[in-house]
């Protein structure tokens, strides 16, 4: 019988497989809701900051049938804060975030230090990695990366830092490699630490808020150069992308990723028919997950497989309030896909 993670590293190297699988990643697209803390009895936030509880409640999701993976962190600040912005661990109710950037233009990221991937936040998750690698086998695991875009407008003042990628731009060019290669080095930590996947999300990197010709020139150049990284480590890659798409379909088609993942405002069908040969990942409401029914939920999850899904999943992440029983109807809905 076809394991999890045998399913999904199948359906990202483009075979058939029986089903779709049933994720959600981590990072930008946390699944650790206030009911599965509750359960389990691990919480947020010292889990961001503790690799057993880390991995503890990473392994919950799995255990009450959530998801088919485990994925750590449960944020997109790890990158941030190890270049030195500042951030709040939140809550059990509200997930880390930034609050005071490291610099304020991208004339001053050469004060900026490398990110110590043996301390803090880095290390944690590296260690939660780890240990779900040495305690477990037939569920995928997926470490989560910030996209270059989002890791920049969350290091410098985001108002300057987009405005200068307009009139600085060859030193926007130099700050936005020096992110690149931080978050690389990040990445290809986490799959040696263990990661069979990288899920990246840059949700400040849409084409609504660069346009086409900076998405292509900033979002998809350095994109890339992770995806690349990564495939070159051994492991497979899903990038997220926010906002709409029909501006920037040509230009997504050229990021190398082994599926592409989208919000719920894009049509699953729209996607496959501009993405020939991609893993198409999405994109069951976060909305109804944590405010409608299960019925409602399963509708989804169903509408989601007959517009052609590879990897079925919550548009992005799930709301600290969803019931548990809501986000296990996706799960429970996409076993019933089975050939």
């Amino acid at each position: 019988m076809i394991t999890a993670n045998e399913r999904l590293i199948k359906i990202l190297s483009g075979k058939k497989v029986d089903r779709p699988a049933c994720i959600c990643p981590g990072g930008m697209m946390n699944m650790v809701t206030k009911s599965l803390q509750d359960v389990c009895g691990v919480y947020l936030p010292e889990a961001h900051t503790d690799a057993r509880m880390m991995a503890d409640l990473a392994k919950a999701i799995v255990d009450e049938k959530c998801f088919e993976n485990y994925g750590v962190p449960f944020c997109m600040t790890v990158e941030a804060e190890g270049l030195g912005a500042a951030c709040t661990m939140g809550t059990q109710f509200f997930e880390p975030h930034v609050t005071g950037y490291a610099i304020d233009t991208v004339e001053d990221y050469g004060k900026l230090t490398p990110m110590d991937l043996e301390s803090g936040r880095a290390k944690v998750t590296l260690d939660a990695i780890r240990i779900l690698k040495a305690e477990t086998s037939d569920y995928p695991i997926i470490g989560n990366v910030v996209g270059p875009v989002s890791v920049a407008s969350s290091v410098c003042e985001p108002t300057r830092y987009y405005k200068q990628l307009r009139q600085k731009r060859e030193l926007a060019h130099e700050y936005m490699q020096f992110v690149t290669d931080e978050i690389i080095r990040f990445a290809v930590a986490e799959v040696e630490a263990g990661a069979d996947v990288i899920a990246l999300s840059d949700p400040s990197g849409t084409g609504e808020i660069l346009g086409p010709k900076f998405f292509d020139e900033y979002a998809v150049t350095y994109i890339n150069q992770v995806v690349d990284a990564v495939r070159a480590a051994g492991a497979k890659i899903i990038v997220h992308i926010c906002g709409q798409m029909k501006s920037v379909y040509d230009k997504v088609a050229k990021i190398n990723s082994d599926a592409f993942s989208f919000d719920a405002v894009v049509s699953l069908r729209e996607a496959r028919n501009n993405l020939p040969g991609k893993a198409i990942m999405g994109n069951v409401s976060t909305f109804a997950i944590e405010m409608q029914d299960e019925s409602t939920v399963e509708k989804l999850t169903r509408a989601c497989y007959s517009n052609g899904s590879d990897i079925i999943s919550p548009a992005c992440g799930l709301g600290m309030g969803s019931e548990l029983r809501n986000v296990q109807a996706v799960l429970r809905t996409v076993e019933t896909f089975a050939e």
